[in-house]
């Protein structure tokens, strides 16, 4: 019976702790749920874009993607072709050019 009671007491020491060490890391880990969810820290949100706009960041992730298929002759071709034409006819050259 004492051994019994030894152990409940030991137990009840131990989960006492338990609680108290949850209690410490309860404000750490909330801290960490909600800076993962947060916005950045200006604390600004992303601006609206114009139609014309995105239509512009399309347009050019395009000519990116295409650039960084070309080979250093290719893209010194495509640059020129760029800086005369414009962008959807430099766009407009590598796709014709096919894989080789």
């Amino acid at each position: 019976m004492v051994q019994i009671k030894r152990e409940i007491r030991m137990l009840r020491r131990s989960l006492g702790s338990l609680d108290r060490s949850l209690l410490r890391l309860a404000p750490m880990l909330s801290a960490a749920v909600s800076m993962n969810g947060a916005p950045k820290a200006s604390g600004r949100s992303r601006p609206r874009l114009s139609p014309k706009a995105r239509a512009s960041m399309v347009l050019q992730g395009r000519y990116m993607g295409y650039m960084r298929q070309l080979k250093p002759k290719q893209k010194v071709l495509v640059r020129k072709i760029r800086a005369v034409k414009g962008v959807r006819a430099a766009i407009g050259r590598p796709r014709g050019w096919g894989p080789s």
